[in-house]
């Protein structure tokens, strides 16, 4: 498999050992936020019938777009097809998640492990250096515990829903738990008019279902004595500097806030805490719809407020999807396009001119149409609303006139 210096942007390639492979008969690159590991593969022919030696299961491996990234991880499968006339290879693999998603997480229990302990104990060991938290501050869990068997992505994933957080890796193959930023720019405006005149769109298609929407999500808890404590509440860690700490100390209450979320709650850190509720509502939702969920053991209110929101927002996303086909792999400005950007959508035929948020995206090639990218939107600003409580409450006091992306606390 020969290496030109002058690559395409648009030329997918992998580095192995050392070495850069491309020109593939297929291939197929895919990421998005809600499933666990990142996936590729790529087929090619050799017309030599010779199969290169350093292509084994378990290699490291770099995905390339051009000169970018798109993916680090490993070689998980390699199929090797000799026929009359025909030799081909075909590789599979995933990003470093997949560590985390086929491996059993260690077994411990442990006491007021801050997010940060609980990575260093279940993800560090499995070769996980790089890890950064995006998010205004992380939570220390009052207790940690692992059953045999349990997987160490779904630790992980536990461990920061509780703060209302989620993990994903970036395409340098850091490990990121947080949200995004609805405050970042749109990358790019996509057009679809009837007319035809500037469309950039092949195709759009929206989904909108009320299959799992509710009007009302009530979560139940109940949580375990803690010992004697100061106070009840969590335990507020800090993530990034100095700097947070004082913005948060010298920061007014949110009125909101301050009225909001009241719910009584029978025991104590001493005895454990019992009926412990918290009530979310969607105003999208016209009529009534109710759903409770119960959560075995919180620590307290608060963590259950995370839990709420987290399991609200998550319903209203599964309502209403975009799927958008565009030529190439990138935007007009050169930009790959990545899960996590924000893209303005306009198409006639639909009745859309707004925002969306980036959830998923694929990239194919290879086929006669050439390079492809299917683009996944979900709404914007709607997944993983506690990420930056700040910048989301001070948004919404600038456009208190946008009902259609709030979820509402109630009690």
């Amino acid at each position: 498999m020969p290496t030109p210096d002058n690559q395409d942007k648009d030329t997918v390639s992998l580095l192995i050992d050392g070495k850069l492979h491309k020109t593939w008969g297929r291939y197929q690159i895919d990421s998005d936020f809600l499933i666990p590991s990142d996936a590729w593969s790529v087929t090619l022919g050799l017309p030599g019938g010779i199969f290169p030696a350093v292509v084994k299961r378990g290699v490291p491996v770099q995905v390339k777009i051009g000169a970018d990234t798109v993916m680090i991880g490993r070689i998980d499968t390699v199929q090797r097809n000799v026929a009359r006339q025909q030799t081909t290879l075909s590789l599979a693999g995933r990003d470093g998640a997949a560590v985390l998603v086929d491996c059993a997480s260690p077994i411990f229990t442990s006491r007021q492990l801050s997010l940060e302990e609980v990575i260093a104990k279940v993800v560090r060991p499995l070769g996980v250096k790089n890890i950064k938290i995006n998010a205004e501050s992380s939570i220390s869990t009052d207790k940690v515990n692992v059953e045999p068997g349990e997987r160490a992505w779904d630790t992980l994933v536990r461990a920061a829903s509780a703060r209302g957080l989620w993990p994903w890796f970036n395409p340098d193959g850091s490990l990121i738990i947080g949200g995004p930023d609805y405050t970042a720019d749109p990358v790019a405006t996509l057009v679809m008019r009837r007319d035809g005149k500037g469309n950039n769109l092949m195709s759009l298609s929206e989904r909108s279902s009320m299959v799992n929407a509710f009007s009302e999500l009530t979560v139940l808890a109940q949580g375990h004595a803690q010992g004697k404590k100061k106070s009840s509440t969590l335990e507020v860690v800090d993530v990034d500097s100095a700097s947070f700490a004082a913005a948060i100390a010298n920061s007014e209450p949110d009125e909101a806030d301050s009225q909001a979320d009241i719910v009584e709650t029978v025991g104590s850190p001493e005895t454990g805490f019992h009926a412990l509720k918290h009530v979310v509502r969607d105003p999208t939702v016209s009529f009534y719809r109710p759903q409770v969920m119960v959560v075995g053991d919180a620590d307290n209110l608060a963590q259950v407020q995370y839990r709420a929101r987290k399991a609200m927002a998550d319903a209203r996303l599964s309502g209403y999807e975009l799927v958008a086909l565009v030529k190439g792999h990138r935007n007009d400005k050169g930009v790959l396009w990545q899960p996590g950007q924000r893209i303005h959508i306009k198409s006639e035929p639909h009745d859309i001119d707004g925002i969306f948020f980036l959830m998923g995206r694929e990239f194919v090639g290879g086929l006669p149409e050439g390079a492809l990218t299917t683009l996944r939107l979900k709404e914007d600003g709607v997944w993983i609303p506690d990420a930056y409580p700040k910048k989301r409450k001070s948004k919404k006091r600038k456009a208190k006139i946008n009902k259609k992306l709030e979820i509402v606390d109630v009690e």
